[in-house]
């Protein structure tokens, strides 16, 4: 990992819980990664891995009865995650901007998009309401909303899904944050829209030279955009470092699986696309042991009973298996 002093955020062990009657999921287990300004950071794994609660702890946006029951986030080497609700709402929108995968459940209906933009603007900058919404119009010609000028007081509904998508960039972006957090930004979206959704975003995060949390279960898009990738799997790390090391020379054998379920033009494979066997495990009350063992061709004896801590590879590349530890390999 990066140093403290280089990072503009950094997670350090965290720990999100539900509890319940049936006992405590443990829905993210002792995440840590830092992220710099200008860097953009992709978080991949199977839906169910953690990676959108992480995000959603980041911008205080966690759900009862989830908490974080451990850790700690730091922006600026300020401690962010035991801020008062009023507090993290400020931080909310003028540092940290989140751009989710659903926009019809992050916009509001009811409010015009000139509202909705003017009322973000207004609640983070100092501006009268001709200014806030000569800057709304700014930031929806900066996306892409052909004749913003006329389209700006329409409404959600009015707007294709990727219209709609450029409209939450805008948002996100209004006051120019620091962080940008990026939830599957294109997964309700068309190939070709998709396409230049990501580009928008790429080109505005190279703009504001903001960090960029990129959360996605697509590895090409991992691939062609980030710098570094941090691999959930049942809430927790499994493999942490640069792009292209990771993709080039996987370590763990669930981030090997996950390559090797993936369509490459350059593949040379007659056989079919290897999937990786069983279901992940439902994390509560969580066992001893590694949480991917039951799925693992190269289990070892110690992965019933002891849960793998990161180990470096070759400097800022970490993996959590007891593989590495016993020299062997996946």
């Amino acid at each position: 990992m990066q140093g403290d002093n280089q990072a503009l955020l950094s997670v350090r062990n965290l720990r999100i819980e539900f509890p319940n009657r049936r006992g405590t999921l443990v829905a993210v287990d002792d995440i840590s990664f830092d992220i710099a300004p200008g860097e953009i950071l992709g978080v991949v794994g199977e839906s169910g891995a953690g990676k959108s609660l992480t995000g959603a702890a980041i911008i205080g946006l966690l759900e009862p009865p989830g908490r974080i029951a451990q850790g700690e986030i730091l922006l600026e080497g300020r401690r962010i995650d035991d801020l008062p609700y009023e507090e993290i709402r400020r931080i909310r929108g003028r540092q940290i901007g989140a751009i989710f995968q659903d926009p019809l459940t992050s916009l509001n209906p009811l409010y015009s998009v000139s509202r909705q933009l003017t009322e973000t603007i207004q609640t983070h900058l100092s501006m009268n309401e001709r200014q806030a919404r000569e800057r709304a119009l700014e930031l929806l010609e900066e996306v892409g909303i052909p004749g913003a000028s006329e389209r700006i007081d329409h409404y959600p509904h009015q707007f294709s899904g990727g219209m709609r998508q450029r409209v939450l960039i805008a948002a996100a972006i209004a006051c120019e944050p620091d962080i940008l957090i990026a939830d599957e930004p294109t997964t309700a979206l068309d190939v070709t829209i998709q396409a230049q959704i990501l580009k928008l975003l790429a080109d505005v995060q190279k703009r504001l030279n903001s960090a960029l949390i990129l959360i996605t279960h697509d590895l090409g898009v991992v691939a062609s955009m980030a710098d570094r990738v941090l691999v959930m799997y049942a809430g927790e790390m499994v493999e942490y470092g640069d792009v292209k090391t990771i993709f080039e020379d996987p370590k763990h054998p669930y981030t090997i699986g996950l390559m090797n379920s993936v369509i490459r033009l350059d593949d040379q494979r007659d056989d079919e696309l290897r999937s990786i066997r069983g279901t992940p495990l439902v994390p509560i009350n969580p066992p001893p042991g590694c949480s991917f063992r039951s799925r693992c061709d190269a289990a070892l004896g110690v992965c019933e009973s002891e849960k793998p801590r990161p180990s470096s590879v070759d400097g800022g590349h970490l993996v959590s298996c007891h593989l590495m530890r016993q020299g062997g390999a996946p």
